[in-house]
Order: C-alpha cells, then structure tokens, then sequence
C-alpha cells in the first residue's frame, strides 16, 4: 500500500470515527421538548430521533462498535503506513535502532493526535452545539447501520442488560420532567437573555403556590376593617370612609364570629342613591368561605375556583379569626415586582441602605427571605411571620433592643408595642463594601440580648 493510499484510508477512518462520535453525542444532548415540536411541525427525523432516544440500546451499541473498530484499524494502519517513514528520516541522524522506536512513537502520536482532534473533540462540540439539527441527519445512516450489524448488536445489548439486570441499575433514564427541571430551565433562559429577571421571578413565584401558607399572603386580624350585624347606617359611612377597602367582613358581637361579608359596591350603590344602610337585610350580606390557616396558596386558589369567590377569613385550630385574604393577595404574590406593590407592602420591608432594612414584625416569613436573599432560617416550621421566628430564636416575648445573629444578618428589635413586634431593624454583620475591622476575630452567629441603657 503506497503512502497517499495510507493517508486516505486513514482520512476515512477519521471521518468513520467522526460520525459515530456525533451520533453518540446529538443523540444523548438532544432534548425532548424541542424534538417533539419539530416532529409536530412535519419533521419526521426527528420522530425517530424520539424513538431512539426511548429505546437507545442499540442505537449506542452500534456506535461503541464502530468507534472501537474504527480505533483499531487507524492503529493499524497508521503505524504500518507512517512508521517506516518517519523512522528513515530520523536514520540520518540517529542510530537505527533508535530511530525505528522514535518512528513508532512520532507515527504513533501523529495518527493518536489525527483522530482525537477530527475523530472526538470537533465532532462532540458539534454535536453539543447542534443536539438536534444533527441527530436527526444522522439517524438515518445509523438505521442503516443497524440493520446492517444487527447480529453484533443482539449478541452485545443482550449481555449489557444482562449486566444491568444482575447489578441492579435502571436500563432506560427517567424522562419525566420535574419542577426543578423547568426552574433550572428557567434559571438557565434568565442568564443567557431569553426570559426578562421578573419573569423568571414570576415562574419560580408560581411553583412556591403549593409550599407557602396563606398566612404569608393574607392581611392580618388587626388590619381587618369589619362590620358588626346591628352597625347603625352613619356608623356603616364612616368606617366605608375611614377605611376604603372592596369587602368587609360581618361579624355577630366580635370578630371571631364571622356570619359573611358586605361587597363595597353594594353599599356605594346605596350611598349613592341616598337609600339607608342595614346589614340585617336578606341579600346584602354574602355566605363568607372560611379557611383554615395551615393551607397552602394553592389549596385557597382551588377553595375560590369550587366556590366561585374571591374572598375568604382564615382562621386557625381554635376557630379563632387570624386574617383575610383575597384572590388580588395571591395573584400579587405571584406576580412580585411585575405589579407595583401596595402602600402596605411597601410599608411592611423599607430598605434604609445597602445593608439595612426596617421589616414589621408582621411581616411573613417568606418575604423576609426574598428580601434578604435566603434560602431558609431555623425552625421554619414554627412561625409563619419576623416577630414568630424572633420569639422562637429568643424562646420568650422579645424586648426592645433583643437581637439575634443569623445567616450573616443581625435581627434587632427596634420597637414593640403592647407585646407586639413592631419594627425589626435587619442589616448585615458585614457590610457590602465597608472597611474593615481592625483587630479581633468576628463574633460567631448566636443569639444577643441588649440591655435598654437610659441616660
């Protein structure tokens, strides 16, 4: 075999190589998703491309035989075509032997370098970068290929399941898509410019739906503006007027005995036309959903679709009132920074500086963390708002000016009012960009209590 026939045997094993190398690959990088719409689009490659991807076993023997085979005969050749070559031309300077060992070695490498940069590297990039574009011109030359070593490939997948059945592993990946799957998809489109940041917020917001208590969202009992049954009509005006909002409440002596709820419309209809206001009127007051405070967004979501309202009280195991929520509270958890935030959100977590925030007690929990940027405090379980996980840290009612150190932040209590936490002041035991300090070691994480120091 002359030289130039050498190297063109060689080149087409390198090209042999190159193509079971990115059939390999665009099999195993292509996605799913992506190749079901082609295939939904006309695109009948890439319905065979999913049924491989479903049964890949042969698919993958044919590739380890070629590769392996292919691997083989390029040694082969590549040392009887080249050695002889290289090793008369390092003759002129160096001993015989010597020179027929470095001959082998400079063949040896040349061919080794040839395939691992034609026949591995640039096809497997190609194949990463271009999943399915690939996978589907090349699955029908490895149909063929298929048929054409189908023996091989009985002889070789039988004893491979065989092996994966005696060792205990799965023969085929699980294809089910789960919600960490389309969040990191999600994470991933945010990054490379696809999905807008609030979007992405949006998305991930949603799938919290099924983890995050009503509590978080609701309004709490001492902002509920409620009538009582027997409110006199000016009493019925002035509250509508102090307090604006679109439902009340109607109540039977307090507020834990909650008999249903008053539409403002309906009462602005009767302002408007100057017709008195009663609450014991058939029809005016409406039947109220009640809803225990341990369900999640998304159990309330589905409790206002069965009844078709979009108001609810939420009380806890001692029938107790604990607060309201409605559909425009869970819609805004939701949507996050997409809607502007009420006068009571805003109200509720004041960012001071970069390293400093003032929180209502009351604030829910899951707030806090987005604010901060935590995945979780201790405890989780235990309280739903600030001022819960303060008292369960401290193991008693927080005093004005108790503090505790967790997860690089300080949480001290600023104000409180009749057993009330009222404002919390949280900022960073280190600061972003500030100095820093001379001497001494950083106090570790714990739990501080500052005594009130009066001049």
């Amino acid at each position: 075999m002359t030289l130039l026939q050498s190297l063109l045997l060689i080149a087409l094993l390198i090209a042999a190589s190159a193509f079971f190398s990115v059939a390999e690959l665009s099999l195993a990088a292509s996605r799913r998703l992506r190749l079901r719409q082609m295939a939904d689009e006309g695109d009948a490659r890439a319905a065979r491309v999913l049924q491989m991807q479903e049964q890949p076993g042969d698919y993958f023997t044919v590739v380890q035989v070629g590769l392996n085979a292919v691997a083989i005969l390029g040694g082969i050749v590549g040392e009887g075509a080249l050695s002889p070559y290289f090793s008369e031309l390092l003759a002129l300077w160096l001993p015989e032997r010597r020179a027929q060992t470095l001959g082998f070695l400079a063949s040896f490498l040349l061919v080794t370098s040839l395939f691992i940069l034609f026949a591995d590297l640039l096809p497997k990039r190609l194949g990463m970068a271009h999943s399915e574009r690939v996978a589907v011109r090349v699955v029908g030359p490895m149909q063929w290929c298929m048929r054409l070593f189908k023996p091989l490939i009985w002889l070789y997948s039988r004893a491979a399941d065989a092996l994966l059945r005696l060792s205990g592993l799965p023969a085929q990946r699980d294809e089910r898509v789960t919600s960490d799957d389309i969040l990191a998809m999600m994470e991933a489109g945010a990054r490379s410019g696809v999905l807008a940041a609030r979007e992405q917020q949006v998305i991930e917001n949603l799938f919290e739906l099924d983890t995050r208590s009503v509590v978080s969202a609701m309004s709490s009992r001492d902002r509920i503006a409620f009538f009582l049954r027997d409110d006199p009509d000016h009493v019925i005006r002035a509250r509508i007027a102090n307090e604006p909002f679109s439902t009340y409440p109607v109540c039977v002596g307090d507020i834990d005995h909650v008999v249903g709820y008053v539409d403002a419309k309906d009462l602005f209809q009767r302002a408007l036309l100057n017709q008195p206001i009663s609450l014991a009127e058939d029809g005016l007051v409406r039947k109220v959903l009640i809803v225990p405070d341990r369900l999640s967004l998304a159990e309330v979501l589905e409790q206002f679709r069965q009844v078709h309202e979009d108001f609810a009280v939420i009380v806890n195991e001692y029938s107790l009132v604990v607060g309201v929520v409605t559909l425009n509270d869970v819609m805004s958890t939701v949507m996050g920074d997409l809607v502007g935030p009420s006068s009571a959100d805003e109200e509720q977590i004041v960012r001071r500086d970069e390293n400093s925030w003032l929180v209502d007690g009351i604030t829910p929990i899951d707030d806090v963390l987005h604010a901060l940027d935590l995945d979780e405090l201790p405890h989780a379980d235990e309280y739903e708002t600030l001022a819960g996980f303060l008292m369960v840290m401290l193991r008693r009612v927080p005093r004005r000016t108790d503090s505790v150190d967790w997860g690089g932040y300080k949480f001290e209590v600023i104000d409180v009012d009749s057993f009330r936490i009222d404002q919390v002041l949280v900022s960073r035991l280190n600061p972003v960009r500030a100095p820093l300090a001379e001497g001494g070691a950083a106090e570790p994480p714990g739990i501080t209590q500052a005594l009130d120091v009066r001049s």
